[in-house]
């Protein structure tokens, strides 16, 4: 069994008093009792986001409809004052991004202005391991254009049920597609692309690109001004910290903002003109045309704190200590779990790794149970994966140590086959 090795822990305290995070540790809530590795679906309360919501809250109360021109920040101004600090974590120049919306609504909105099906070029690929909604988007999007979704979405399975192949996705992209659709972190197996050659060989094929980020950004650094990606999206509640429901966020490539939004609102009018409530609108320039109601102040002011917390601990060192942290967390498990029947299906690679890792086993339903009776907090995803997310700003690698050691005491005892098989629901 698992021992705590003296040595190895004064070693590991000794690492993660170098790597310089560890401060931020101590600024998030933590939930009595539990080792929360769940920060790929929702992300830890900090000191700082509870602090720039309740700043918000106080705007609210002492100034009323105001805030919007006198908080600090001016509430008028929040979306763009986010996107610049989200601009330096995917790479892109700040009038590309804006933060507004959820994941999905961002999804049609970029669809809506960007993918133009023609007779030529009718065709959408993305993959089999899409996140759901994706998928739903991208269907929605084909019939309401007459297209048929069973013919014109093209979707790339997985060559062992786990892992995508880029050379599948490339050799998808024929002459009739327009564009490709993937995820830069495969939410199930923790698969990250690589995204600079598909971005490449898809504009070298004629086809357009559009990233989900949601599983990375915060997590995996990105350039997508460099490579040249047409589009993207991306949720603020997972590696962002900003709340149950954060406000998402969305990038356009700078070559796209001529265009009138495919989904217009008063919130994408050019400022100095949209309160002159004109009949016609005339677009705010760059991303910032894409927003389309007025903005969910209070699901955006957690993001505020949150980002700026990113921004200090700085996102090559957050990336170093995610991967080190996975990389333990796979080292622990290939050693303590693999004789219980687990298969970890994250590629070791760093450079093939999101922030999470997966370890695929027939009962996975009942080991999250069990695990959570234990105190860890993991998450299932169908039809057989824990995923285990050690943040890089409050998980220790004595967090993970303990969790595998839980994880080993319940498949030695079967306690696992206490709990009900029905799939748990956790987004």
């Amino acid at each position: 069994m698992l021992q705590r090795d003296t040595h190895d822990t004064q070693e590991t305290q000794q690492n993660e008093r170098e790597d310089g995070l560890t401060c931020f540790r101590e600024e998030f809530y933590q939930i009595p009792g539990k080792i929360y590795l769940d920060g790929n679906s929702l992300g830890l309360l900090s000191v700082r986001a509870e602090k720039s919501l309740l700043r918000c809250l106080e705007a609210w109360k002492s100034l009323g409809i105001d805030g919007w021109m006198r908080a600090s920040p001016a509430w008028i101004d929040l979306a763009e004052e986010i996107a610049r600090l989200t601009a330096s974590l995917i790479g892109a120049h700040p009038e590309e991004v804006v933060v507004a919306n959820s994941t999905t609504v961002n999804l049609h909105q970029l669809l809506a202005t960007v993918y133009e099906p023609d007779a030529t070029r009718p065709r959408i690929v993305t993959d089999a391991l899409a996140f759901p909604s994706d998928r739903y988007a991208l269907e929605s999007h084909l019939r309401l254009r007459g297209r048929d979704p069973g013919v014109d979405l093209i979707t790339v399975p997985p060559r062992d049920g786990r892992i995508l192949d880029e050379e599948d996705i490339l050799a998808a992209l024929s002459d009739d597609v327009q564009l490709l659709i993937v995820p830069s972190v495969v939410y199930t197996s923790g698969q990250l692309l690589d995204l600079p050659r598909l971005t490449h060989e898809a504009h070298r094929r004629g086809v357009r690109i559009g990233v989900d980020c949601a599983h990375s950004i915060g997590c995996v650094p990105h350039r997508l001004s460099l490579w040249g990606v047409d589009f993207a999206f991306w949720c603020g509640y997972k590696y962002l910290n900003g709340g149950p429901g954060a406000s998402g966020g969305l990038y356009l490539n700078r070559r796209y903002h001529d265009r009138s939004p495919g989904l217009a609102g008063w919130f994408g009018s050019c400022r100095d003109k949209q309160f002159d409530m004109l009949p016609h609108m005339d677009p705010a320039p760059g991303a910032a045309r894409l927003q389309i109601g007025t903005p969910n102040i209070l699901s955006m002011a957690p993001l505020l704190g949150a980002l700026e917390m990113i921004a200090e601990a700085g996102i090559e060192r957050i990336r170093a200590r995610s991967l080190a942290l996975t990389d333990y967390l796979m080292q622990l498990a290939s050693a303590e779990l693999t004789s219980f029947g687990f298969q970890c299906v994250t590629p070791r690679a760093p450079e093939r790794r999101g922030g999470h890792i997966a370890l695929a086993h027939p009962e996975a339903v009942r080991i999250c149970r069990a695990l959570r009776a234990h105190g860890v907090v993991p998450d299932y995803r169908p039809p057989d994966i824990v995923r285990l997310a050690p943040v890089a700003l409050y998980n220790t690698r004595q967090e993970c140590q303990e969790a595998i050691r839980r994880l080993r005491h319940i498949m030695e005892t079967e306690e696992y086959r206490r709990y009900a098989t029905e799939r748990e629901y956790i987004v």
